[in-house]
């Protein structure tokens, strides 16, 4: 298969152009159905815990069911009319039953998916090292959008992400086993640390525990040496996006604003460029 890519160059981008798109379909399942089910599991809970009965939910929800269907008039949602992307494009956004539009977020995703998956290929080549980064960017998507619409990353991704970058580097698949696992315990801590001697001093909490969670993934997948300038990076891009909607939207400072995408971003730059960065980061501060 190797050397069928070898062979072929343009065949392994061309393939995870198509699989991204399959993909980022799933990932829009994900993104919109696992908050839901995770608030329905904790309302059960609450309610087991209090002695009160919760009400059956009318339909049992998880990533597998119930099939796709359009929010607004709930007719399913026909094959032919979840196609990535090329659906979206010939219904013009929107519902074939009920006409309402549909968000553009869906293709987007798809879309996103798919050209990362494709650019990992290009950049990678047919090895490894693209497979993990493939795998850890779908993470990525994931977290991303539903931390910036619940301010939530699930355990049920971060976690099982935090464990692979550790197996994937079992054998040295970005680094040494020990500086991943060097990096896991440095990425929680880090974060940690800064949450409570925050919490001390102004008695409020600046983050989650997930941020702490994505971070030490991070820290398991690219080494304890990418820490600092996923920090440094994610620190940046999250205070000018937060001056931007404290202007732009009239925005309170009171008013929380999700670290988990930037540390994602972050993260997947360190991924793709992170020797560039920190050979551009060290020669423009005279360091080297």
């Amino acid at each position: 298969m190797l050397q069928v890519f070898s062979e072929h160059s343009w065949l392994l981008p061309l393939m995870l152009l198509a699989l991204g798109l399959v993909v980022g379909s799933f990932l829009n399942v994900v993104i919109y159905r696992l908050p839901l089910m995770m608030e329905a599991g904790w309302r059960q809970e609450c309610a087991s815990l209090l002695g009160s009965e919760q009400p059956a939910p009318e339909r049992r929800l998880s990533l597998a069911s119930p099939n796709s269907h359009c929010p607004h008039c709930e007719a399913p949602i026909k094959p032919w009319h979840n196609i990535p992307v090329l659906s979206y494009l010939l219904l013009r956004g929107k519902c074939a039953n009920c006409k309402a539009g549909i968000s553009l977020r869906y293709p987007l995703v798809e879309l996103s998916s798919a050209l990362a998956s494709m650019f990992l290929a290009l950049h990678f080549g047919p090895s490894l090292a693209m497979l993990g980064a493939v795998l850890l960017t779908w993470s990525l998507i994931s977290l991303t959008l539903i931390d910036f619409d619940h301010h939530l990353l699930p355990d049920s991704i971060t976690l099982p992400l935090l464990w692979a970058g550790l197996l994937f580097n079992l054998s040295g698949g970005y680094v040494p086993l020990q500086d991943a696992v060097i990096g896991a315990i440095a990425g929680y801590l880090s974060l940690w640390s800064v949450y409570w001697l925050f919490k001390l001093l102004t008695g409020k909490e600046g983050m989650g525990y997930g941020d702490f969670k994505l971070l030490a993934a991070l820290g398991a997948w690219l080494g304890w040496q990418a820490l600092p300038m996923i920090i440094l990076l994610s620190s940046l891009v999250g205070a000018v996006a937060g001056i931007a909607l404290m202007l732009i939207k009239r925005r309170g400072k009171e008013v929380p604003i999700p670290f988990g995408p930037y540390l994602a971003m972050a993260g997947w730059l360190a991924l793709v460029w992170g020797d560039q960065l920190i050979g551009f980061y060290l020669q423009a501060s005279g360091i080297q």
